[in-house]
């Protein structure tokens, strides 16, 4: 099967919230999702939400949700990878790992310092995976989170 694979734009808003969707039921966090389609197609036309979708036919069937960041460190942006998913039925079939390779493309060309992203610690699939070329974890880091009513309150004051 072919799989292509495009930038998202505000008219792949449904696409993009049904991949992040798919990908949170996979998580067991289906009731984390808060972000709506309109949320989506906003942030896809304002630049905070950039997305890789890959499509089978007319039909999303990828995504790798990522944004840029800055390291302090390394002096130079960083790309992050938020979200990968690729439909059940089409994992093994090298999709993911196109979709990773154009990041690290896009990474080069725009002169990140990085690229990185979260992984489960339940996710053996994927920790072998992105092993498989040349990725290796953060060791010694934790990530750490303010969200809800912890933020709102902390941040009143």
């Amino acid at each position: 099967m072919t799989i292509t694979i495009r930038q998202a734009g505000p008219d792949d808003a449904a696409a993009v919230l049904a991949l992040v969707t798919a990908l949170a039921v996979y998580e067991k966090e289906a009731d984390k999702v808060k972000m709506t389609e309109g949320g989506a197609r906003d942030a896809l036309a304002g630049g905070r939400l950039h997305a890789l979708l890959g499509f089978a036919g007319d039909e999303a069937v990828a995504i790798a949700l990522y944004f840029f960041n800055f390291s302090s460190w390394t002096g130079k942006r960083g790309l992050f990878l938020e979200d990968l998913f690729v439909a059940p039925d089409l994992r093994g079939q090298g999709v993911g790992l196109d979709l990773l390779k154009r990041l690290a493309a896009l990474a080069v060309a725009t002169d990140c310092g990085r690229m990185e992203w979260h992984v489960l610690d339940w996710n053996d699939s994927a920790k072998g995976f992105y092993a498989r070329f040349g990725a290796r974890p953060a060791i010694g880091w934790e990530t750490w989170r303010l969200e809800g009513v912890a933020l709102r309150d902390f941040g009143a004051g």
